[in-house]
């Protein structure tokens, strides 16, 4: 099946405007892809176009303007923000957010301002992005720009002001200042690739204390929860309550319960409504506490498992031949041409090629069996266009080997009995190979971030986790080839 018929790769943000007018409203853009293509692959959605501007220089930079407002490009992906120093520091809100969204491949892929127009009210960046007053821009080639608070962005439940014909072309907001304090935190159904049950983020105006918190009277706030109404809420009473001197663990329970109480939460597959309600009020109490007494920062891990050789994981350039049915790419060190490719996603291009080592489980982001590395990131190739191919990188699990000789990582498997059913195992050596690739020497918070983008039905983990340990600490056994 294929997904859409024609597929473009603009090489300026012009000529993406340009192909976006000639084909909308039946034309979308696509950059991460990470929901588009599972809407196409549900057939939720059809499309005659996809526009990609991931080969467009100059769209993935995060940088701080003379204002001191922050500003993101519309192609800067979740593990950018979570690594970038200056988000940590002047909007460490954010980069707890991205860093919790899906697992280091979809953070590889998925774009900030893609959680954004998708628009759904459990998307974790809309939260802090409110609660840091964001506004964004948007482009079109008839219009050209208009720039939009972020709060009345949304009309609905994946609803918003956007037209067809428009961009978002730039994310901005004001850096916080060094009386400004805030912090984000999501409950889901797992530790990871979690979808939020709820989501609550806050921004604080107060003095600091030389214990990092925060001191008494407290000059504004702002408290945004996601998950809890058809769009994210803002919880003004709360924030009204907290204003002032009063910093005592009754009071902040008090503006916890009425956060909880601006909730308007629904029934649904993940919780009932009377749970979300009960989670705002705990979650929204924990932030409150951890802001005041300087410990909002603590969880937050100071070595991240991100899965690419480079940070920002640098893209390559469209070659001069733009993609069509064949498109031709660098597949373990060697040059491949890639054939029908059209409307197919990169698993299936890979597979179709001989390339059957990468295996499709879910289709649709959640299981990690498709990893491979494209342009020096861990990406999960069945939310990959094929296209995306043309003129990259790529490697795969049957390139992780030296010719008959196994890698260090598959050696540790094999010892470790890391392997029963081998479906998802290509998942986890491509997985383990970046993360090693990355940091050689891992701690095992590390690797446990690293595999939390791939399932297992078999071994329980242990054994995976076992295996990469031991490589990190030398002890790969004796070559089997």
């Amino acid at each position: 099946m294929r997904l859409y018929k024609q597929y473009d790769a603009p090489r300026t943000l012009d000529e993406a405007l340009a192909l976006l007018a000639e084909h909308a409203p039946r034309a979308r853009i696509i950059a991460g892809g990470t929901d588009l293509l599972v809407e196409l692959e549900r057939r939720q959605r059809d499309l005659d176009a996809v526009i990609d501007l991931t080969r467009i220089p100059g769209l993935d930079t995060i940088d701080i303007d003379n204002e001191g407002r922050i500003h993101l490009g519309p192609l800067v992906t979740h593990n950018q923000v979570a690594n970038s120093r200056l988000i940590i520091k002047r909007a460490f809100p954010l980069a707890q957010a991205a860093w919790q969204v899906g697992a280091p491949q979809i953070r590889n892929r998925g774009t900030v301002a893609g959680n954004l127009i998708t628009a759904s009210p459990a998307n974790d960046t809309i939260t802090p992005l409110m609660a840091l007053d964001a506004e964004v821009t948007l482009q079109s080639a008839a219009r050209g720009k208009r720039t939009i608070p972020l709060r009345e962005f949304y009309t609905g439940v994946r609803q918003t002001v956007m037209h067809p014909d428009e961009i978002m072309v730039d994310i901005a907001f004001p850096a916080l200042l060094p009386n400004q304090h805030g912090a984000f935190a999501k409950l889901g159904l797992r530790r990871a690739q979690a979808i939020s049950v709820v989501n609550v983020a806050i921004v604080i105006t107060a003095d600091r204390n030389a214990s990092g918190g925060i001191c008494p009277p407290i000059f504004d706030a702002r408290i945004t929860l996601g998950a809890v109404a058809p769009t994210i809420i803002r919880a003004p009473e709360a924030e009204q309550a907290l204003i002032g001197p009063d910093l005592s663990d009754e009071h902040l329970a008090h503006v916890a319960q009425l956060a909880a109480e601006a909730a308007s939460p629904i029934d649904d597959i993940r919780a009932p409504a009377a749970y979300r309600r009960h989670a705002v009020r705990v979650l929204t109490l924990r932030l409150l506490k951890a802001l005041r007494d300087g410990t909002a920062t603590r969880d937050f891990p100071t070595r991240r498992a991100n899965l690419w050789t480079q940070p920002g994981h640098p893209l390559s350039p469209l070659p001069p031949e733009p993609p069509g049915e064949e498109i031709v790419a660098t597949v373990n060190g060697r040059r491949v041409v890639l054939y029908n490719t059209r409307g197919k996603t990169l698993l299936h291009a890979l597979r179709d090629a001989g390339l059957t080592g990468t295996k499709e489980g879910c289709g649709e982001g959640e299981c990690g069996a498709c990893t491979v590395m494209l342009d020096g990131a861990a990406v999960m190739s069945c939310l990959v266009p094929a296209e995306r191919a043309h003129g990259a990188t790529i490697l795969t699990v049957e390139g992780i080997a030296e010719g008959e000789t196994l890698h260090p990582i598959q050696r540790a498997f094999v010892t470790h009995d890391a392997v029963q059913c081998g479906y998802c195992t290509p998942g986890f050596i491509v997985s383990a190979y970046a993360l090693l690739q990355e940091n050689p020497t891992p701690a095992p918070d590390e690797i446990r971030q690293a595999i939390s983008g791939n399932l297992c039905r078999c071994t329980g983990y242990y054994k995976i986790v076992e295996a990469i340990e031991a490589v990190a600490r030398g002890l790969d056994a004796p070559s089997t080839a």
